[in-house]
Order: structure tokens, then sequence, then C-alpha cells
């Protein structure tokens, strides 16, 4: 396989599009079309291939009923989007969200993955297969608990095992190691926590490396945590991987420019 250009991928927590505000719920329709505007400025400026996205409402009273995915999608200029719903809440106040992709290459497989069942501040993984230089690219895009370490290890298990069985089931033919990334609510450096956790794990595989390299990415304004991570399979080489100074959400990106080894399944 001959080499390819870079692949970029982002990751980032819009906060459902409200910005730098606590609460979405204070912004009109106007407010969250304009975030949302910061939000597509930003995707063309740099110009991501694929694109993690947590916290992203299709239809949720706090944002005025806004499908947040299609006004990205469509501002951005992307041909292929994925929405995983963690949290369905109907009635009159209506409570719609979850994780989602964008991607300028196609998506052959998706399955979303809540950890459980509340109607509100569920959290979950979104597993899709994306076909890049006729290759099967596994993306993982997760948001994991803020409140407990034990749930937040209980819920990267969940992960493991789910990428085990699909491992099982696909035969693996043609598949490269999955990229995982979002928010992980937790510190690279805490040992028991679920980065770890995460680590030991796909180090029993393969050499795995993560991004940013102690960039920090929470709160946008002052960042104390980086909390927002790309997990990197050997069969891409790392050209470049930052945290971007971007003020659309209360989360910073973490943008990476990844380059696919050829001959390496890693």
């Amino acid at each position: 396989m001959r080499s390819q250009r870079p692949i970029r991928f982002l990751t980032l927590n819009i906060a459902h599009g409200r910005g730098l505000s606590s609460y979405q719920g204070f912004h009109g329709v106007k407010g969250i079309e304009r975030n949302l505007l910061r939000i597509s400025h930003l995707f063309k400026r740099e110009a991501p291939d694929i694109i993690a996205l947590q916290e992203v409402d299709a239809h949720s009273h706090w944002n005025k009923r806004i499908n947040l995915l299609e006004y990205l999608q469509s501002a951005s200029g992307y041909r292929y989007s994925y929405h995983g719903i963690n949290n369905l809440r109907e009635g009159r106040k209506p409570l719609i969200y979850g994780n989602a992709i964008l991607s300028r290459y196609a998506i052959s497989y998706a399955e979303n993955q809540p950890f459980g069942n509340a109607a509100l501040g569920e959290k979950g993984f979104l597993y899709t297969e994306i076909l890049i230089h006729g290759n099967v690219l596994p993306v993982v895009n997760l948001h994991l608990d803020f409140r407990s370490r034990k749930r937040r290890v209980k819920q990267i298990e969940r992960l493991i095992e789910f990428l085990e069985a699909r491992h099982v089931k696909s035969g693996g033919e043609g598949f490269l190691s999955p990229i995982v990334c979002g928010d992980f609510n937790s510190r690279a450096t805490k040992q028991r926590d679920a980065v770890r956790h995460l680590v030991r794990y796909l180090s029993g595989h393969c050499a795995y490396q993560i991004l940013p390299n102690g960039g920090k990415t929470f709160p946008a304004l002052m960042p104390t945590h980086g909390l927002d991570f790309i997990f990197v399979p050997p069969s891409f080489k790392i050209k470049s991987g930052k945290v971007l100074r971007a003020y659309v959400s209360d989360h910073r990106p973490v943008i990476a420019d990844l380059e696919m080894r050829t001959g390496n399944e890693g």
C-alpha cells in the first residue's frame, strides 16, 4: 500500500451547543445557532477528516429542540455522519442526546452502546467502522461518567468486552486496530482511573500512544485538567497532535494528524 496523506482526527465535547456559558437553557435559538456556527467555523479552519463529538442533542428542550448534528453537518460540509443516542426522554420537556461522528470517509457500520438507561446524564460509546484507503478503521467515540472513578473503570470494561466480541465477529481481516477517543472525565496520570485502565488493556495487544502529550483541555478558558484524548494504534504514525486553543465549548478540542503505515496492521 502506498503512503497516503495524513488523516486528521478531532475530538470535542460540544456541551450541548452552549459555548462557554454554564447552561444551554440560558440561550435562545439565535444564541445556540451562533455557538454552532463558531464550532462549524473551527471545523472549516482545521479541516479534520473524522470528528468525534460528545454531548450532541437531536431534540432537547434545553437547546430549543435544534438537531445539533444536522446543523453542524450542513454548515461544515461533511458527507457522512452517525448519531448515537445515550439519553432518551420524551414528553413535554424532551431530552435526546449522545455522541456523534462526522466523517469525510464512508461509515460502513455503526453501533451505539449506552452504559445504562438513565433519562438524564447517561454516558456511552459510539462504535463505527470507517472505510479508509481500502482498510476498515474502527473508531470508538466515548463519554465516561464524571462522578465516579469506579463507574468509569466499569464503563471501560464494557468497552473492552464489546471490542473483543466485535473483533471475533468480524474475523479481523482487513481491519486496523481501533482508534479510541472522546471525553474520559479522567486524567491520564491517575493510575487507578479509566485512562490507565484502558492503557493496560491496549498495551497487552500493541503499543498505543495517547494524545495530547500533557495538554490540558478543561475548562476551556483556563485549562487545568486533561480529560479528552485520542488513543492511537501503531498502524498509524503520529505526524502531529495537540490541544487547540478554542473557545467554542467548556472543553478544548484535541486534534491529530495520523499517517497510515504501509504494510503494518498494528
